[in-house]
């Protein structure tokens, strides 16, 4: 009896999007040339932001290193809905680390391909932003200083989402989670506290960083290829909405993406060395409002009894933001009325 080798791929609908772009500039979801570093058949909630984000920064990394990488994934909601023992949707060599030390496992593996002379081997360490602001913070603040030769991804989702939604130091102030309680004059979580990490990831001065959203996936495809083009040390940070933490719905996971960069609550940017290099402007200004009212985490903000005041506060965070970076564009940049995105 007669075999061969049956590579199996993500089907589907091959459909396409931006049928008006040239065919080379087409997102195609579904491709036999696709790595599909994960694949089919993990269990994310409906709608994820970080099942896609991974998706697609991995397989721009697979494409960029020519097949030859591997992934170190930190626990979180990445590696429970992807590896439900003894399964796991993962096609590349993927090691699973502890909460806090992916950066630190990621880095030795680096010196390991480094001593046995395979410069071919790239490495990426993946974790949610509980692992990376919070537990993770010391090991990849050595990574950092370090300069060790990985390009670290957080997929942040603004919470514990895995463990019941608790607050990490990446919540928004006056979200509500199973921490931050909508109770007393400022309802959700508290305003000034938390860090920003590509900001810190910056002042350590290393080769690389950027941030990127899952509404423009060309963008964090070109971010990650672009990380893999350097030496050392190298941080990406991806917005990824979490329909059952914040409340949105799970087919509003990109709309609800985009207006956090439209309102600007989430700069989009590119650094080399410490410094900004490149901003992705904002298209059409939206007010913080269209971002907020779609998420039942803020819905304390609205309705009956709608605190302005702390609305206002959120908008004051958006144009500090706007400002810091410049992100209008030179045709909006004296603009002050909002359009809708």
């Amino acid at each position: 009896m007669t075999s061969q080798p049956v590579r199996f791929y993500q089907v589907g609908s091959f459909a396409v999007g931006n049928r008006l772009l040239d065919d080379d500039a087409r997102t195609v979801q579904s491709d036999s040339n696709r790595t599909n570093s994960i694949d089919s058949g993990h269990r994310a909630c409906q709608g994820c932001g970080e099942a896609l984000g991974a998706r697609y920064a991995l397989d721009a990394a697979m494409r960029a290193s020519q097949g030859q990488l591997v992934a170190v994934n930190a626990t979180g909601c990445l590696e429970v809905f992807s590896t439900p023992y003894p399964e796991t949707s993962w096609r590349i060599p993927w090691l699973h680390s502890l909460f806090g030390n992916a950066p630190a496992v990621a880095t030795g593996v680096a010196a390991a391909m480094r001593v046995k002379g395979r410069t071919d081997v790239r490495v990426v360490a993946q974790a949610g932003d509980g692992g990376t602001v919070d537990i993770g913070f010391g090991c990849l603040s050595g990574m950092f200083e370090r300069n060790d030769d990985v390009l670290f991804i957080c997929y942040d989702n603004e919470g514990y989402m895995n463990t019941g939604v608790q607050r990490s130091a990446a919540t928004p102030p006056a979200a509500r989670t199973a921490t931050t309680d909508v109770v007393g004059p400022e309802p959700g979580n508290v305003f000034g506290q938390g860090k920003n990490l590509p900001r810190i990831a910056m002042a350590h001065d290393i080769p690389y960083v950027a941030t990127a959203t899952v509404a423009d996936l060309h963008d964090l495809e070109q971010k990650v290829e672009r990380a893999m083009e350097i030496r050392g040390a190298r941080y990406l940070h991806v917005l990824v909405p979490c329909p059952l933490g914040w409340g949105s719905a799970s087919n509003d996971t990109i709309h609800v993406a985009r207006l956090a960069k439209e309102t600007g609550l989430f700069p989009v940017f590119e650094a080399e060395n410490g410094v900004v290099t490149a901003v992705s402007k904002i298209r059409h200004l939206a007010p913080v409002e269209d971002y907020l009212s779609i998420q039942r985490r803020y819905a304390h903000l609205f309705g009956k009894h709608p605190r302005t005041d702390i609305v206002a506060r959120i908008q004051a965070i958006a144009d500090q933001n706007i400002a810091r970076y410049g992100l209008l564009g030179d045709e909006s940049e004296d603009e002050t009325k909002w359009v809708e995105a």
